[in-house]
């Protein structure tokens, strides 16, 4: 496994990827993909990795009691 591979953009923006990375990487044939453009480049991704990135980004944060505080802190404010 070398992880750097060497393609070219094809016709109407087709890009081939490799047989060996798309095994590895769970990219099966019909397989819906979602491409996420990042300062440091795009990243390709199934629906099952998108989801355990997000899960892993959001791990720890309690969006509820976030969304709470700030509701919170902005009637305190419309109160004074």
């Amino acid at each position: 496994m070398s992880g750097t591979y060497s393609v070219s953009m094809g016709d109407r923006g087709r890009l081939v990827i490799p047989a060996e990375l798309r095994q590895r990487a769970g990219f099966d044939e019909g397989a819906p993909l979602t491409l996420i453009e990042t300062s440091d480049g795009v990243v390709l991704l199934t629906r099952e990795q998108l989801k355990a990135r997000v899960a892993a980004d959001l791990s720890g944060v309690d969006l509820v009691a976030d969304l709470l505080s700030g509701r919170r802190t902005e009637a305190s404010r419309e109160a004074s």
